[in-house]
């Protein structure tokens, strides 16, 4: 199985994205370090990239008028990098230099077509003419004469490898519409020479390769939308004469009558390709998408609709893909788990292989396909009888006990029951403790009620749905689909518990539940059912709207007291009061931003989306961060009391991350200045009193050591002054 995971923008390519991009990319190299990579643009800038982080960490340029004609790269062994600008020149730097006039420089004799990086075997440098040296080599002649191998034919494309210890370089050339390969083992100085069998009105496209057990795999492209292999043995006479290489097809890139028309793709692993390109239907306009294939049962794994378009390139490393899209360059993570029938259904026995049905899109299987992914391990004779049923009976419901069903034929059977014995049935068939695949099973069901609610807008089973989320661990891979639903019908009690129950909750779907908490009246939410479990020990909203203190003030704080050492003037406006502070928001909305501060994220994920939140939803939910800040405060063990209350970790990451991504915005608006003064001065007042317990820290433990060295046995007071 194979699946897309997060996505996200790692920089702009316009003139505006300030990463010096605005040239379009020619190409994307790994960095030194795993999470980075080098973006050469198509004219005079390098930029290095941390992924994680979406930040540049160097951008280097060439002068003007002159021109980077082939990726930077990183020497992994010396980390420095190594650019060719103007065809022949040679840059190399380091991390620390600014300027590329006064780094490295060499003119070459010939034009320089790729430089390819090695892990453990250095930089080699494939110039035009076919000829190739390594880069130690290289500099110790720079005007060295370069042969010229391949005369009037032009590299298409060129890969580097290392088996053992021996650089491997292949390269694919094409004159007059013939293509041809060849393999240089650099240690040996050994050049083969190969020419692809050629296909009638088809040319490749797009090439890759790898090499396993002294054989190197070529995988082509063809305009036909089909790949084809290509296997090069390394253990070749370079004597021997031109040789045709064969081929075989490997896969048609075409599925329930549309067909991709691919423009490059990336090896992922043994049984999977990542091909981009466009699919098309007949009849209907061309969409231009990211798939994933499983070549060894010839299947579309999954795919991603690109509506911006593409360059028609893509890069994969570190189980990342990188593309542009539209005016940015875009990041998708992917997983490829063990390719087997097994996986595919779910049935996989290996305990250390991840549960891989928790990726499989039950709205994408039709019926049949359904009862196929859910067989129970039964009797063929059963089976058999299973699927006369179906046969006979699919616009029925089936009068066979449902203990006897698996959970697509139960589905398949109740297809077109009524709404009353469709859950019935369903209520009956999930109540059974011994069930095979329980989670997957339970996941088919809560598609199939999502399907019914899709199909039928009138039809919305909010307390059968509340109540399977409620009692079955569940994750939200196992029903994408449901809180989307909840989140189109309002269902903020549904989300709530989702929020708190579902442990892989993309950051795209908890920013949408925080816009849509956030946008909800105060009146409607008191007319809804919410769990306030985590608010109730530390708001009391009388009918009035107005907060009730109902808790005993710890260690001596007190707001009145403390009012000169905070310096903060409070205002109605503010929700501050000396004699108390006002929560923002009612108790229901509360609870729910609790739910929020509680789900599990990334910040490299969410923060792109919270930066669409609109400006008065951010003030709000600051106000309401704020206000959790300062009943932490009050507490000695900075512990909000109550069942799923905020800790001040999550309350202070939230903050932060609310901050970073609307800083700017909140500075230039009115009602957010006294705000953020406010919460400036209260942490300042809480830096300056944790400063002054530092300052007695080391009184306080002399007073301890002494208290352990006396065994008084009469009652006795002492004074001791701290000085």
């Amino acid at each position: 199985m194979a699946a897309l995971c997060e996505s996200f923008t790692l920089c702009g390519l316009g003139p505006s994205s300030g990463v010096g991009l605005g040239g379009g990319l020619l190409a994307l190299e790994p960095g030194p370090d795993p999470d980075h990579v080098l973006l050469t643009d198509r004219g005079r800038t390098a930029t290095l990239f941390k992924v994680s982080d979406q930040k540049p960490l160097g951008c280097w340029s060439v002068k003007h008028g002159q021109i980077i004609t082939c990726p930077v790269v990183c020497n992994f062994e010396t980390h420095e990098y190594i650019a060719v600008h103007d065809d022949k020149v040679l840059r190399i730097w380091k991390n620390k230099d600014i300027n590329l006039d006064k780094v490295f420089k060499a003119t070459l004799s010939a034009d320089v077509y790729r430089i390819h990086s090695l892990p453990n075997g250095g930089p080699v440098v494939l110039f035009k003419g076919g000829g190739v040296r390594t880069l130690d080599v290289l500099l110790e002649a720079p005007q060295q004469e370069i042969e010229n191998i391949i005369s009037d034919e032009v590299i298409k494309w060129s890969e580097a490898f290392m088996e053992g210890q021996q650089p491997v370089l292949i390269f694919a050339t094409e004159k007059d519409g013939d293509f041809f390969v060849y393999v240089q083992k650099l240690k040996l100085n050994s050049l083969c020479k190969y020419k692809l069998e050629q296909q009638e009105l088809s040319k490749p496209l797009s090439f890759t390769a790898y090499i396993k057990n002294q054989i190197i795999t070529l995988l082509c492209l063809y305009s036909s939308d089909s790949v084809y292999k290509v296997l090069i043995p390394l253990r070749q006479n370079s004597e021997e004469e031109e040789q045709i290489l064969s081929r075989s097809l490997l896969l048609n890139l075409s599925v329930s009558g549309s067909v991709l028309k691919g423009t490059s793709f990336v090896v992922l692993d043994k049984d999977h390709i990542a091909v981009l390109g466009s699919l098309a239907a007949s009849g209907e306009d061309s969409k231009e998408c990211l798939t994933i294939w499983n070549t060894k049962f010839q299947t579309l794994q999954t795919s991603k609709e690109l509506p911006l378009g593409t360059s028609g390139q893509l890069w994969c490393y570190e189980e990342k893909f990188f593309f542009t899209h539209g005016k940015v360059l875009t990041v998708i993570m992917y997983k490829c788990e063990t390719s087997s029938l097994a996986a595919a259904v779910g049935k996989l026995k290996d305990s250390q292989t991840p549960d891989v049905s928790s990726f499989v899109n039950w709205n994408t299987l039709g019926d049949e396909e359904l009862v196929v992914s859910f067989q129970s391990q039964q009797s063929v004779a059963l089976k058999s009888e299973s699927k006369m049923t179906l046969r006979s009976k699919r616009n029925t419901v089936a009068k066979v006990q449902p203990d006897t069903l698996s959970v697509g034929q139960l589905l398949l059977n109740l297809k077109d029951a009524s709404t009353t014995v469709f859950e019935d049935e369903l209520r009956q068939f999930i109540s059974k403790a011994q069930m095979p695949d329980l989670q997957a099973s339970i996941g088919c069901v809560i598609t199939a009620l999502i399907n019914r609610c899709k199909t039928n807008p009138k039809y919305y089973p909010r307390n059968f749905l509340l109540h399977i989320v409620q009692t079955r661990d569940l994750s939200y891979s196992l029903c994408p689909d449901l809180m989307a639903v909840a989140l189109e019908k309002k269902d903020v009690h549904l989300l709530q518990i989702c929020l708190q129950r579902f442990p892989d909750i993309p950051e795209e779907m908890t920013y949408a539940c925080l816009k849509l908490f956030l946008s909800i009246s105060e009146s409607y939410l008191q007319r809804i059912d919410v769990n306030l479990e985590s608010v109730i020990c530390y708001i009391d909203i009388e009918f009035n709207n107005k907060e009730v203190k109902t808790e005993i003030v710890e260690n001596g704080f007190n707001a009145e007291l403390e009012q000169d050492i905070w310096d903060t003037k409070f205002t109605k406006e503010t929700y501050l009061r000396a004699d108390g502070e006002f929560c923002p928001v009612g108790p229901q909305k509360a609870a729910l931003l609790n739910a929020i501060l509680h789900s599990a994220y990334s910040e490299t994920f969410l923060l792109p989306h919270l930066k669409n939140l609109p400006a008065q939803q951010a003030v709000l939910f600051l106000r309401y961060l704020y206000y959790l800040y300062v009943k932490c405060s009050e507490k000695i063990n900075t512990t909000l009391p109550g069942v799923r209350s905020p800790t001040i970790s999550q309350i202070m990451d939230w903050m932060c991350l609310l901050l970073d991504a609307h800083f700017t915005v909140m500075v230039m608006l009115p009602e957010a200045k006294e705000l953020l003064s406010n919460l400036h001065k209260f942490v300042r007042a809480q830096v300056r009193f944790y400063s002054e317990l530092n300052k007695i820290e080391g009184s306080l433990r002399e007073l301890q050591r002494l208290n352990h060295q006396k065994d008084s046995q009469t009652y006795s007071i002492e004074v001791l002054e701290l000085i």
